[in-house]
């Protein structure tokens, strides 16, 4: 289809409210956890399965996208997708009990997970490269700042009221989505209804799934790493995704085309942002462990303390976008790892005398810093495919990322856990406030040595970054 004479401005306004609000339930309902525990009556580990499951689905949802993109318009994947998030949020604010609150959960997972590979795909059937920088900056501000300012805005809301509002508040704003899509959203691209191969489906999900439950099931505190349902599953699930891929490079049209690793860019922007994506959700994960845990602070004061940090993130997403567009993808990704490398070796400093201004400075550099590489990268890598890889392109980085942010949240907390044990078997007052806290800084400590030693290896890759020429097809 020719977009040349497309009005681009109506879908981009489209696609980014439904996107947002829909990505930031990932995080929305997270600090509300203590709450629904004596509400629900439900064990911490069960109510876990509401951030999980949300994960896991999307997760296997996001390969079967690259597939659906083919069969579908741009307006009927975006309505469906945002249809289905809203019935997910609506069954979750009226739940009775925790099952109905885990299949609103999922149902929205299930939107979410639609919605990111059409936000990515449109974006580069609409604009040249040359303009993609700018647009995808846009869409940086929602995948970054939206899940960012989750615990910020639900701590607010939570402060005055229930946590059903939690969903009541956001729905009137997916209905808006989908009344302003219906009226604005234009097709960009015509459906070329590939062949569906049940296998490949099958396969992806068990992979995916398997490999995110098990990583995510160990951060539970249940055995950890030395139960069998952990590391069995990982497995199975590490099994399922060989052969998958095994599959994809020998079926004439794959559900997710793997060659698109033959681009060195793309390849090496995948890498990058895996590291990226494990670094942002699991540092989201960590702090609010620490600023309650051994700084004593409330769940909304926790986050007033990242919100300005996660503010700048999502305005100058758009400028790191623009810049890329003028200066290429070296003079910002770069500084951006290096800058990065700096903040985690502070991090790993900390103590519980740190200054919360120190926390604050910490926390608003490494937003800056992940805002600089994440879209800039990422535009890059997705700039060097041909037209026809585009949709495994988008789905390829789509899925590693939000795989990526679940392992990393449960493998950083897995040894953030197990630093904080080690220091309490070795404590004379294992039970004095001093010494709990004490034990959450040595456990943050460790899991941010890790994440100083994932910046490290960013920044080797990021010096072999070079800017993208986008072939004729």
């Amino acid at each position: 289809m020719d977009v040349g004479n497309v009005k681009r401005l109506p879908i981009l306004i489209s696609l980014i409210i439904g996107a947002f609000f829909s990505i930031l339930n990932e995080t929305l309902l997270n600090i509300a956890f203590p709450q629904l525990v004596i509400e629900l009556n439900v064990s911490p580990s069960t109510l876990q399965w509401l951030a999980t499951g949300y994960m896991l689905v999307v997760g296997v949802l996001v390969p079967a996208s690259a597939l659906l993109v083919q069969w579908f318009t741009t307006r009927q994947m975006f309505l469906g997708a945002m249809i289905l998030f809203a019935i997910g949020t609506l069954i979750c604010g009226i739940a009775p009990g925790f099952s109905f609150l885990l299949v609103g959960r999922l149902l929205q997972a299930g939107g979410t997970g639609l919605m990111l590979p059409v936000l990515m795909n449109t974006i580069l059937v609409l604009y040249p490269p040359e303009k993609r920088g700018a647009a995808m900056g846009s869409i940086g501000l929602v995948i970054m700042f939206a899940p960012a300012i989750g615990p910020t805005l639900s701590g607010l809301i939570l402060e005055s009221l229930q946590w059903r509002w939690l969903f009541f508040l956001v729905l009137p704003f997916a209905i808006f989505s989908i009344v302003f899509a219906f009226i604005y959203l234009k097709n960009v691209s015509t459906p070329t209804k590939p062949k569906v191969d049940v296998l490949s489906i099958v396969l992806s999900t068990l992979g995916f799934g398997g490999i995110v439950y098990g990583f995510s099931s160990s951060g539970e505190g249940h055995g950890g790493w030395s139960s069998p349902q952990v590391y069995g599953t990982v497995l199975v699930g590490a099994v399922a995704l060989l052969l998958f891929v095994f599959r994809q490079l020998r079926v004439r049209e794959p559900l997710m085309d793997l060659r698109a690793f033959q681009f060195p860019m793309f390849s090496l922007t995948t890498v990058l942002l895996i590291i990226m994506m494990m670094t942002l959700f699991s540092t989201m994960s960590l702090l609010p462990f620490l600023f309650q845990g051994a700084l004593g602070l409330t769940v909304f004061a926790s986050g007033l303390l990242m919100l300005p940090g996660s503010l700048l993130n999502g305005l100058i997403s758009p400028l790191t976008g623009k810049l890329f567009d003028k200066f290429g993808p070296r003079a910002l990704v770069i500084p951006g790892t290096a800058f990065l490398v700096v903040i985690m070796w502070f991090f790993t400093q900390v103590s519980v005398e740190t200054p919360k201004t120190t926390f604050l400075i910490l926390h608003i550099c490494m937003m800056v810093a992940i805002s600089m590489i994440m879209m800039p990268a990422q535009t890059n890598g997705l700039n060097q495919l041909p037209p026809r890889y585009y949709p495994h392109g988008t789905a390829i980085l789509n899925t590693l990322q939000q795989v990526a942010g679940a392992i990393g949240v449960a493998f950083f907390i897995s040894v953030m856990s197990s630093g904080q044990r080690r220091f309490l078997e070795q404590s004379a007052n294992p039970t004095s406030p001093a010494q709990v806290a004490e034990a959450m800084v040595a456990g943050v400590h460790n899991a941010f040595m890790i994440g100083f030693g994932f910046a490290v290896v960013a920044l080797i890759l990021a010096l072999f970054t070079k800017r993208t020429q986008a072939p004729k097809q």
